[in-house]
């Protein structure tokens, strides 16, 4: 299997960086942080005209007409700059609800126990009665929880399209998204012991920093490549596997680049406490952990 990308998803990718870095650049991204739950709708309503959330319509249906490979290319930019807001649950809602894949609609996802941007959202698919705010751990992710749906007196929602056992394709543009951000932890960790100076050396000069870039540039490549793969296979099995090495990548990924940057990391002026926040965030929605874990355990023969 070739993994090499071709010209136009190369265009594709940073076509969407060039985008990003002028619409969520990190003054934007420290603005939403000091306006947790606020939904800037100008931005998703530019996200929608770029053709991000109707990527995979059909261009008959007013879509842009690409596959899940570039999917996989657009969410992992996504995840490299912490775009906030329900950016799965509105794009695998493109095609149904009306207003989606323009961005005029923003559209959030019941996920289990916990569930994003509830109260930013203009339409929720699933039943999130009796949700109750949390305060989350990640300022750019307003969360709720909700009850459990066989407790007394509950009555169940009518059928969803997005609910029940999770989609793949959410399961896999997750995983994209925590590539993304294993990648830019990766490359703030290496930029930081390149310019922060012990001992009137550089720290990145040191074989114990060394070895936690190194790591961190190993995890980063291993994750992006099952990613890639399932995107092409669309195997269930293989989703599972790339979501359980892209949560590692992030999350562990994080923790590694916190290390390099030593007390700083965890200053409100450094951004990588913010990836690893959203690292835990992404990790808890359904696809993730003990649930991706059982099902490939499933495949395994007797």
């Amino acid at each position: 299997m070739r993994f090499r990308l071709t010209d136009d998803q190369q265009a594709l990718r940073a076509g969407t960086r060039e985008l990003l870095e002028r619409c969520f650049g990190r003054e934007a991204l420290r603005a939403a942080v000091d306006a947790p739950g606020r939904l800037d709708r100008a931005l998703w309503r530019t996200l929608g005209e770029a053709g991000f959330f109707a990527l995979r319509l059909p261009e008959t249906d007013g879509g842009v007409g690409l596959g899940l490979p570039e999917a996989v290319l657009v969410f992992e930019e996504a995840g490299r700059v912490l775009l906030p807001g329900p950016l799965v649950a509105t794009h695998l809602a493109a095609g149904s609800v009306p207003g989606a894949a323009h961005g005029e609609t923003v559209v959030a996802a019941v996920d289990g126990e916990l569930a994003e941007w509830l109260d930013a959202a203009d339409v929720v698919h699933g039943d999130a009665s009796g949700a109750v705010p949390l305060r989350s751990v990640d300022p750019l992710t307003p969360l709720h929880r909700l009850p459990p749906t066989d407790r007394p007196g509950h009555t169940a929602g009518p059928p969803d399209p997005i609910a029940g056992p999770p989609d793949p394709v959410a399961v896999l543009l997750t995983a994209a998204e925590q590539v993304g951000t294993a990648g830019r932890v990766c490359e703030l960790a290496v930029e930081h012991a390149r310019a922060r100076e012990q001992f009137g050396r550089p720290i990145g000069a040191f074989q114990a920093v060394q070895h936690l870039c190194a790591d961190l540039l190993v995890r980063v490549e291993v994750a992006r490549v099952a990613v890639y793969a399932a995107a092409v296979t669309g195997d269930p099995a293989d989703i599972a596997a790339a979501r359980l090495l892209a949560d590692e990548a992030a999350v562990q990924g994080a923790r590694d680049c916190l290390q390099v940057h030593g007390g700083m990391g965890f200053t409100w002026e450094a951004d990588v406490h913010l990836h690893l926040k959203r690292a835990w965030v992404r990790a808890r929605r359904a696809g993730g952990g003990a649930q991706g874990a059982e099902l490939l355990a499933a495949g395994l023969p007797d």
